[in-house]
């Protein structure tokens, strides 16, 4: 996947997210505090970030979110 794939995607992935976030009313703290993971860290996550920990708080937000 070339560079340019990848930023992308990532930019498809925050969009859905911040989509969903705007559709429900809720911020990005507000979900955090849900998640109960640090704001800083929910942050990174939907930016796209690759880490193990990323993608599977990204999997949480796709089910409180109802994102396919």
């Amino acid at each position: 996947m070339t560079e340019e794939m990848v930023v992308h995607a990532a930019n498809e992935i925050k969009k859905k997210i911040k989509g969903a976030l705007l559709d429900r009313d809720m911020t990005q703290v507000e979900l955090a505090k849900l998640l109960d993971v640090n704001a800083q860290v929910l942050n990174r996550a939907i930016h796209g970030d690759m880490s193990p920990r990323s993608i599977e708080i990204r999997t949480q937000i796709y089910k409180v979110l109802a994102i396919k």
